[in-house]
């Protein structure tokens, strides 16, 4: 004979659902990232569902190609850069020589915050993205309707720089798992 499921048992399943569902709406952008983490400068953060890691690269920490959904448009790429601390110059510095890689006619859009005591300086960059690369960062060409938007974070140990390049259209749809990716910085 079957025992009856309880009142209590059956009032704890129903609450656990619940506020199981509600944990998940209030973490917010938590669910665009895996659990897998990287580090630079004192702080670590975690790395967006799909975005593939390459590894190391010279002058990188890491890179994130962000695949296309179609065979048409080319991938997207979050950079992570950490040149050691009191190196690379300043949060102004960059933001220019990131707006001296677009031809545009709109200055960066720039906010700021603070993640976890640390202040973050956010950046958006749209126009023909001269696509600079190799040992003297020379224009590999010009790339149109492109987009960059990077956070430069005030780190423990000096800046550590968050930059997605891409097509536009790409880079509209990896903003909200790098905003995640920011947000979720925290000292080491």
């Amino acid at each position: 004979m079957q025992k009856p499921v309880s009142s209590v048992v059956l009032a704890v399943a129903v609450l656990g659902l619940i506020f199981g569902g509600c944990s998940k709406e209030s973490s917010g952008n938590s669910a665009l990232l895996s659990e897998f983490k990287e580090e630079a400068a004192g702080v670590s953060w975690q790395i967006p569902l799909g975005w593939n890691p390459q590894g190391e690269r010279p002058m990188r920490v890491a890179t994130y190609r962000i695949p296309s959904s179609t065979d048409s448009v080319e991938a997207a790429e979050c950079a992570v850069f950490y040149f050691g601390s009191d190196q690379g110059g300043g949060v102004d510095m960059n933001i220019e020589r990131w707006a001296g890689q677009f031809e545009s006619t709109q200055p960066p859009e720039r906010t700021s915050r603070e993640i976890d005591g640390m202040k973050v300086t956010e950046v958006k960059i749209a126009g023909t993205y001269l696509a600079p690369g190799g040992p003297m960062m020379m224009s590999q060409g010009r790339k149109e309707n492109f987009r960059l938007a990077g956070a430069i974070v005030e780190a423990p140990k000096g800046l550590v720089f968050f930059k997605l390049t891409g097509p536009a259209s790409q880079v509209d749809k990896a903003e909200a798992p790098l905003e995640a990716m920011v947000s979720s910085i925290r000292k080491k």
